[in-house]
């Protein structure tokens, strides 16, 4: 808005909410933001001042993992796998080494689950028509939820458009959560496939993956997990999941843009057929034919993403040192305590349930305002406060259709958010509705 506009912004401050009181008084140890903050050069900087609540769409990153680029481009920047000199054997060593450390952070059976990709849409698109094409038939059903992100919608759509496989939906409950007993009831003899987000990126909501895997596997259905929201900021076990697939980015857990990854079970990996062809995912190629690497370099054609891979090996050791224990209470502490603050501010309306649902609340709220569109208040929250939140549809539109509006505000936190932040940020939405009452009112 114009320099008028943050000025009338400024001028209209309605009355404040009461000073909160204390947090750790009721919600515990909030000191994990303060101690890690420092590691994280964007918002620490002496000059930086943004008050920075945009996690859920990426985090920033420690410098540990900018290093562990810098040092891979400075040191030993070489190709990987084929070749015998000495950077390629050091690249190697060290590719393969963070595809180890990522498979020890979700507790994978084998280092030869995981298989890299650009990122978690790739990795759906990868299982969509690695397994989808050869065992999706007409008049088989995928099962989803209408929370999911377009990256779990539209690979699906695309594969019944040539299959002729029906999509069902799960829908959501009262309480803002995935419909469980709903859910359970779409699950037929004719279901082959549950494909569903671990955590909304939305709602916040925890989803009852055991139930539903369960009922999944109880009619031989396969399960893949969206665990974009999950492994970043909670322990994620993919052996007591007991799903088939599970994918999630790195970006969104300290790790770089452009690298992400797909578990699979060996068993159903080994069954699946080549996603793309060229180097790395052969075994040997003739002028006819050719025959492919095992998992997971049959999924891996071409030279990949090496320094991302590198740096998100060093994300999954800096998140290692904290203790995935200490991120997920300290999130789910200082969630709750934006989520509280929030709820305090009139004419705001949290989508997804409350924080004592049975599945619990991550930490992030999107929400709707009764005065101001979610982009305008998302606008003057950055230009006057250099308060960063995210607005629109978060890539849920089918969601947002079903909640009854076109776009949300969501404020999502990491673990170098801190409690004062969520004081600051609640401080200057209240500011900025209030402008927004002055400019409807005049």
């Amino acid at each position: 808005p114009p320099e008028g506009a943050r000025t009338a912004c400024r001028r209209a401050a309605a009355p404040q909410s009461p000073a909160a009181p204390a947090p750790q008084a009721k919600y515990g140890d909030l000191s994990l933001g303060a101690e890690v903050r420092g590691d994280f050069p964007l918002i620490s900087a002496p000059d930086q001042s943004v008050v920075y609540l945009d996690s859920a769409a990426t985090s920033q990153k420690p410098a540990a993992v900018l290093d562990a680029m810098q040092r891979y481009y400075l040191e030993y920047n070489s190709n990987v796998h084929r070749g015998v000199h000495a950077l390629s054997a050091r690249a190697t060593d060290e590719y393969e080494a963070a595809r180890g450390k990522v498979a020890r952070f979700i507790n994978a059976a084998s280092e030869r689950e995981l298989v890299w990709t650009r990122n978690a849409s790739e990795a759906i698109n990868l299982v969509a028509y690695a397994w989808g094409l050869d065992n999706l038939a007409e008049g088989d059903e995928v099962l989803l939820t209408v929370m999911e992100h377009h990256s779990n919608l539209v690979p699906w759509q695309l594969i019944a458009e040539r299959t002729g496989c029906v999509l069902k939906h799960g829908r959501l409950g009262e309480d803002g959560a995935l419909d469980l007993e709903h859910m359970r009831s779409l699950v037929t003899p004719r279901t082959k496939l549950v494909a569903m987000a671990h955590v909304s990126n939305t709602l916040g909501c925890v989803n009852p993956v055991t139930e539903v895997v369960e009922a999944a596997k109880a009619v031989g259905a396969r399960v893949l997990l969206d665990a974009c929201q999950s492994v970043p900021h909670m322990p994620v076990d993919v052996q007591a999941l007991g799903a088939d697939w599970l994918v999630a980015s790195g970006h969104k857990m300290c790790g770089p843009t452009g690298i992400g990854f797909l578990w699979g079970s060996m068993e159903v990996l080994e069954e699946m057929s080549p996603f793309m062809g060229g180097g790395e995912m052969i075994q040997d190629v003739y002028l006819s034919h050719s025959t492919y690497a095992e998992p997971p370099l049959r999924f891996e054609a071409g030279t990949p993403a090496i320094c991302e891979a590198i740096a998100l090996g060093a994300a999954c050791d800096y998140l290692t040192a904290i203790g995935m224990d200490r991120v997920h209470q300290y999130e789910t502490a200082l969630g709750s305590y934006l989520y509280d603050r929030l709820s305090t501010v009139e004419g705001i309306d949290i989508v997804g349930p409350t924080c004592d649902a049975p599945g619990g609340r991550a930490a992030l709220a999107a929400f709707t305002s009764d005065v101001a569109h979610a982009t305008d208040i998302s606008t003057i929250l950055d230009q006057t406060a250099n308060v960063a939140v995210r607005s629109g549809h978060h890539c849920t539109q089918p969601l947002h259709r079903e909640l009854g509006v076109n776009a949300t505000a969501r404020a999502s936190l990491y673990i170098y958010n801190t409690p004062e932040e969520v004081d600051t940020f609640v401080a200057a939405l209240e500011e900025t509705l209030a402008f927004f009452r002055e400019v409807n009112s005049a």
